[in-house]
C-alpha cells in the first residue's frame, strides 16, 4: 500500500517520485509479482515521507505502467484501476500492508447522459474559474474518455475539490450518486470563487 496526499481514481494515471527504501523495496516486490499493481490510499493526518500517518480505509489499485531509474529516485508512472476498501492495516514490512477487498464496480446507464453532461460542464466551469486564482493540474478543455462511466470517474478525478471530497467521492456506491455529489461539490466550489 502507498499512502499519499492526494487521492487516485480509477481511469487517472499517477505519476510518483519514490526514493525512501521502504517504499523502494515496495516497488521491487511489485515489480517482481506476476502482476505490478499496489494500492494507493489517502493520507488522513500525518506525512507521504517518513511513517506514522493515519490512513483512509478506501483506495485505488494503480498498475504500473513505466518505470525509470535516474539517480537519486525511481520515476513511477501507473493508471488506477479498480476501488478497494482496507478491511485491516498489516504489520509495515518494511512498508505499508492491507488486507483489502475490491469495491462492485460502477454500473453505467445510459439514462444519465443528462447528469453526466451536467456534471462535466459544472467540472469545466469551475476549472476555469479556479484557474483565475491558483494553478490548476488540469485545463477547462482538458479531454474525457468517450465511455461515459470513464468520463463520470475522471471528472471526478478533475474537479477542483479537496481531497476529503474526492473520499466521498471515491466511495459512492453507484454511478447516478457519483455524477450528483460531484456535481453538488463542484457547484459549491464555484460558488466560492464568486460565480
Amino acid at each position: 500500500m502507498f499512502p499519499l496526499g492526494a487521492v487516485l481514481f480509477p481511469h487517472m494515471p499517477l505519476h510518483l517520485r519514490v526514493f525512501e527504501q521502504r517504499y523502494l523495496v515496495m516497488m521491487a516486490r511489485v515489480l517482481d509479482a506476476e502482476t505490478a499493481v499496489f494500492g494507493v490510499v489517502l493520507i488522513e493526518r500525518g506525512q507521504e515521507v517518513g511513517g506514522g500517518e493515519h490512513r483512509f480505509g478506501i483506495g485505488t489499485v494503480a498498475r504500473i505502467t513505466q518505470i525509470e531509474a535516474p539517480e537519486g529516485f525511481v520515476g513511477v508512472v501507473a493508471h488506477g484501476e479498480r476501488r478497494i476498501e482496507v478491511l485491516e492495516w498489516l504489520d509495515d514490512d518494511p512498508y505499508p500492508q492491507a488486507s483489502v477487498r475490491e469495491l462492485p464496480e460502477l454500473e453505467w446507464d445510459d439514462e444519465l447522459f443528462p447528469l453526466r453532461e451536467r456534471a462535466e460542464r459544472v467540472v469545466r466551469r469551475a476549472l476555469a474559474l479556479a484557474s483565475e486564482f491558483t494553478e490548476q493540474p488540469w485545463a477547462p478543455d482538458v479531454e474525457l474518455s468517450g465511455d461515459p462511466a470513464v468520463a463520470a470517474w475522471q471528472l471526478a478525478a478533475i474537479a477542483p475539490v479537496g481531497p476529503l471530497d474526492q473520499i466521498e467521492l471515491l466511495r459512492s456506491e453507484s454511478m447516478e450518486a457519483l455524477l450528483t455529489r460531484l456535481v453538488e461539490v463542484t457547484e459549491a466550489v464555484a460558488d466560492s470563487f464568486g460565480a
